[in-house]
């Protein structure tokens, strides 16, 4: 049996062409069709991310601010005297131990700032480095992320030594409802800042396993302005345990 095969292409019967299905990709950080990554849409959602804990952060200091203020006045139930007493005593800090360990944190959101510069720089740069016969010349960047690594372990380092002081000087969690907040308050804020520091060493491992300089930056701009949280937040506690003794 003979059959009959159209010469005319289907998609010009008519002269319409059938609709061509949308691209995938977008800017959902995953792609923009190309199979390239949508770094700048990464670093939006990181952005985001990293507000929303910072919110939590605050509510947390300033629960814990808003019980040491009332605490103050609060007086106590004396089981002895089966009167109401105030116990709240004056804790001897370590004053100049304090100060060095804020200009240490101070000094290294300064560094961080660089290197969030220097990661965003080279950032900028890269998609003219990638352009075959183009050549920016060497360059060497300064450690500014090294530099951060360490003073964020000294600054810890100088709050274990003041927490030791303060046991010199006869003052535990426990000794009384000051003592215990000043302990409460320093610990709750070095906690929160290993978890920075545990962000500086995963930006430093991923320039080490060379990987590429836009993921690079998000990591390091995101832990940068941490940092600089974490920063504000301390001088705001050096500031309460001095001045709303």
């Amino acid at each position: 049996m003979a059959t009959y095969t159209p010469t005319t292409p289907i998609d010009h019967i008519g002269g319409h062409k059938p609709p061509v299905p949308p691209a995938s990709g977008g800017d959902d950080g995953r792609g923009n069709g190309g199979g390239i990554p949508d770094y700048g849409a990464r670093l939006r959602r990181a952005r985001l991310g990293l507000f929303c804990a910072i919110v939590t952060v605050c509510m947390v200091f300033i629960s814990l601010t808003s019980a040491y203020i009332v605490r103050q006045g609060l007086p106590t139930f004396d089981d002895t005297s089966n009167t109401y007493v105030h116990d709240w005593g004056e804790v001897h800090l370590p004053w100049l131990l304090l100060m060095i360990n804020t200009a240490v944190l101070l000094l290294s959101s300064v560094t961080m700032e660089f290197a969030r510069r220097d990661s965003a720089r080279q950032a900028a740069l890269a998609p003219v480095r990638s352009i075959p016969g183009v050549s920016l010349g060497s360059e060497r960047s300064f450690p500014w992320l090294g530099i951060s690594v360490l003073l964020g372990f000294a600054f810890l380092a100088g709050q274990w030594l003041a927490w030791g002081e303060l046991h010199n000087r006869g003052f535990y969690m426990n000794t009384n409802p000051s003592s215990s907040f000043a302990f409460l308050l320093t610990i709750t804020h070095a906690v929160h800042l290993t978890g920075g520091l545990i962000a500086l060493l995963w930006a430093a491992g991923s320039s080490l396993l060379k990987r590429p300089v836009e993921a690079r930056r998000i990591v390091v701009d995101v832990t940068a302005w941490y940092w600089h949280f974490m920063a504000v937040l301390w001088v705001y506690i050096f500031a309460l345990l001095a001045l709303a003794k």
